[in-house]
């Protein structure tokens, strides 16, 4: 495979209502079938008018900022200081929901199309039926990436080619069997494209050739690269995600787990919060048939289905402020073993004991 990444020049200032279109095939007369263009998101949004009106400057324009960004947003994931990472109502999680003030004259800001699939569709329809040209679309916008300083061009919506290519079930020179392999290629090309766009260079379009070789419509587009909510594991940033574990522990519920709890995974949950807990507190993990039977005939409210207990002694004696925090030791291990899929129930202290604890798992 040989391929080509050519700029789409002279195609100027968009405003709303325009042919984007007739702009392209009017730039670019060298287009041929089996192209894939590469169309930066802010010329579809200004030609759809997906603009909004705003100050030019002062807090009034950073009050308006946030109430749009409020607008666009579905989930918040992750904030620090000014800056906010959400998903938008696409399915995209992004900073400032790609809300963008770059440009654009300083009285508007340009929002992501409403659809981004739906534009590449009508903008490749547009260009076969008009022009003649059977061509892929992509249209790309910028986003930062976890774990990776920088930013890249990636793909928010195509038409006339798949968004993933599906590696799975072929065998690679080794004999290996694929089973997770999949190439997000349209992000790959749009990431190509900017390559030659540029941020100030006014080339909102690149060309891709030598990939594609027929386009083919493909109905579930960009879609198909926003992964499910079930398959998330990092849908929260770490402050958000601690903060909702936080929530969470307050209102644990008071019942052991359906299964006996793994030493080991105990043996983690006290590790966990080991650096965190008050000097001198203990818990100590009990698996005796003849403690816990003990207990079971003497402690109030010790459930049948209990498998095991913690034990945890604060240091004595105690001031009201050592209870306070021993009380907050044992929430946070309750929410370490809630962690690792173990449930638990605070039984009643001893008579007389207040710096003891008792975890029924």
């Amino acid at each position: 495979m040989r391929l080509e990444i050519l700029p789409v020049q002279g195609i100027g200032d968009v405003t709303e209502g325009d042919d984007l279109a007739a702009l392209i095939a009017g730039a670019a007369p060298w287009l041929r079938d089996g192209d894939v263009l590469v169309v930066t998101s802010k010329i579809v949004s200004k030609a759809e008018g997906r603009l909004v009106d705003v100050p030019a400057d002062g807090p009034e324009r950073l009050e308006a900022r946030d109430r749009i960004l409020d607008g666009e947003t579905a989930r918040v994931v992750a904030t620090r200081g000014a800056t906010r990472i959400v998903q938008t109502h696409h399915g995209f999680v992004m900073a400032s929901a790609g809300i963008d003030a770059s440009n654009v004259d300083k009285t508007r800001l340009v929002l992501l199309p409403a659809d981004p699939d739906a534009s590449a569709r009508a903008l490749r329809a547009a260009l076969r039926d008009r022009y003649g040209l059977d061509v892929a679309v992509i249209v790309s916008d910028t986003m930062g990436r976890p774990w990776r300083n920088g930013l890249t061009d990636v793909a928010l919506g195509v038409a006339g080619m798949p968004a993933i290519r599906d590696h799975r079930g072929e065998v690679d020179p080794y004999g290996n069997e694929l089973f997770v392999t999949q190439m997000a290629v349209v992000d790959e090309l749009a990431g190509a494209g900017e390559l030659i766009k540029g941020k100030c260079d006014q080339v909102p379009v690149a060309v891709v050739r030598g990939y594609l070789g027929t386009p083919r419509d493909d109905d579930e587009g960009a879609r198909a690269l926003v992964r499910d909510a079930s398959m998330d594991l990092f849908s929260l940033g770490t402050a958000e995600a601690r903060a909702a574990g936080l929530r969470a522990a307050a209102t644990l519920p008071d019942r052991p787990g359906p299964e006996p709890a793994d030493a080991d995974a105990v043996r983690r949950a006290i590790g966990s919060v080991a650096d965190v807990v008050a000097p001198g507190t203990t818990f100590t993990h009990v698996t005796d048939d003849e403690v816990r039977a003990g207990l079971a005939a003497t402690v109030p409210g010790w459930p049948a289905s209990a498998t095991g207990l913690l034990l945890g002694a604060a240091p004595t004696p105690l001031d009201p402020a050592d209870l306070v925090r021993f009380g907050a030791d044992v929430q946070r291990l309750r929410a370490a073993l809630a962690a690792e899929g173990i449930g638990s129930v605070l039984l009643p202290p001893p008579a007389g004991s207040a710096a003891s604890a008792t975890l029924a798992l």
